[in-house]
């Protein structure tokens, strides 16, 4: 079994409107990533197979170039991206409802152990400081973009 972190969510929208999240890539650069990231993409092709080439801008002026390429895509139930670049992981995002709100599940499975227990220590925060400003965005879903 490859190492994973997993988290989940009860996230204030339908199903629906999370997906649209994810979709749309204006929305998407919104919250993706930590606190006081933002996001430059260069390629958006949310399809199976598609890629998806982007750049993280740390709030400390690094900048972080990402590959991804989009694996699964089941409108408004899952999301599987595999990140090519280093480090090598793939993170399944699964959308479940819950009446009007959504029960989002995050597995981030990386394909090296040793890698995985190095950036445990940052990437638990970061992910839930990426759940936290994909919460925000849909608490005011009617401003975002």
């Amino acid at each position: 079994m490859k190492p994973a972190l997993s988290t989940e969510r009860l996230l204030p929208a339908e199903p629906q409107v999370v997906f649209a999240a994810f979709e749309k890539p204006g929305r998407l650069a919104c919250w993706w990533g930590p606190d006081g990231f933002k996001n430059t993409f260069e390629r958006f092709e949310f399809e199976p197979g598609g890629r998806w080439t982007f750049t993280m801008h740390g709030p400390n002026g690094v900048d972080y170039p990402n590959e991804s390429t989009f694996r699964t895509i089941e409108r408004d139930r899952r999301v599987v991206i595999e990140h090519v670049s280093a480090p090598r992981f793939t993170l399944a995002v699964t959308l479940a409802p819950r009446g009007d709100h959504t029960l989002l599940s995050w597995d981030q499975v990386f394909e090296d152990a040793e890698v995985a227990a190095k950036l445990a220590p940052i990437c638990r925060p970061a992910n839930e400081q990426n759940l936290d400003r994909l919460q925000a965005l849909l608490a005011g879903a009617d401003e975002a973009p």
